[in-house]
């Protein structure tokens, strides 16, 4: 494949809230929609499955030793995606039988930092189906560090697709300049960041991350209504007692091209998926007067170090 065009979609929907299997299966049943539009590539949003902890905000989650916080986290772990049980063979397979290569923002029990600590993590299956990277959130935002662990450098890493070069990041993490350095320099031009969902994030970062990178961006966000938290939700009566609005999350998935133009606006509160062609010529083009990890920079005089060793907290030495 070494065609100047992808075909790219945006899956922007809710989880099945904290139901591992249930929200699969409709990450499953999202890609073979797409088939038929011959898709290359298609990116759902952070922490999809299965879903993003909503009740620490909601529920004081901050309060130390709270049993209804423990029950909750628990539930959460129990619900998490470890990679090495399996647990997104059916993803995979997709991928495979469609020829389609995914993004995919997952809750990960990491096996090798003991199994019982998460991590907010982005998945990329190319389309044979094999999983090439797995990115660890760097830094949780605010309350999400009451649940989830901080990741590591190893999936700062970018995938080659058609003559694109494909990299992304979690959520908040796109505003860390440092990890976007990180892409540039391994030659990224399209980027896809995936967020837990809202406008208000995606609306202003994604067209300054296309200027500045003069690569395609595309912001991939998840929905959340009230009426989507499922009724077996421990602690349910809680959560819905203090959601005061219409949507938790309302998408904001869009895309621009390397001018920082808008091709998708941002779009918001419907369960959908949107799709664009892109064109690699259009990144060329803007790389003629700016390129900051080409022309435009001075390794001369600032460098970036990037430790992309997975962290543990022991290392082994056998016979």
């Amino acid at each position: 494949m070494n065609s100047d065009h992808l075909t790219v979609a945006m899956a922007q929907i809710a989880p099945v809230w904290l139901n591992r299997d249930a929200t699969i299966a409709k990450v499953v049943d999202y890609i073979h929609q797409a088939k038929d539009k011959n898709v290359d590539i298609m990116a759902f949003g952070e922490a999809l499955v299965p879903g993003y902890p909503f009740w620490i905000e909601l529920t004081n989650g901050a309060r130390f030793n709270a049993t209804d916080q423990k029950t909750i986290h628990a539930h959460y772990l129990n619900q998490s995606v470890q990679i090495e049980a399996g647990h997104l063979d059916a993803v995979c397979l997709a991928a495979k039988e469609t020829g389609i290569a995914i993004y995919l923002g997952i809750i990960e029990r990491a096996e090798n930092r003991g199994g019982h600590s998460l991590y907010c993590s982005m998945v990329y299956i190319d389309n044979e189906g094999n999983i090439c990277s797995i990115h660890r959130k760097l830094m949780p935002t605010y309350e999400e560090r009451l649940t989830w662990s901080p990741g590591d450098g190893h999936g700062l890493r970018v995938h080659k697709l058609g003559t694109f070069t494909i990299g992304g990041l979690n959520c908040w993490e796109n505003w860390m300049p440092l990890p976007r350095a990180a892409l540039y320099g391994l030659g990224e031009d399209f980027h896809v960041a995936i967020w837990p969902g809202n406008d208000r994030n995606t609306r202003d970062i994604t067209s300054f991350m296309a200027k500045e990178g003069r690569s395609y961006v595309m912001s991939v966000g998840g929905l959340m209504r009230p009426v989507d938290f499922p009724e077996d939700t421990p602690h349910l009566d809680a959560i819905l007692a203090a959601c005061n609005t219409e949507f938790l999350a309302n998408g904001g998935s869009c895309l621009c091209g390397p001018d920082g133009e808008w091709l998708i606006t941002p779009q918001c509160n419907q369960e959908r998926i949107y799709y664009a062609v892109i064109d690699h010529e259009k990144v060329r083009q803007e790389r003629q007067n700016f390129d900051p990890a080409g022309h435009y920079s001075r390794p001369d005089v600032t460098k970036l170090i990037v430790d992309r060793r997975r962290q543990s907290t022991v290392e082994f030495i056998d016979k």
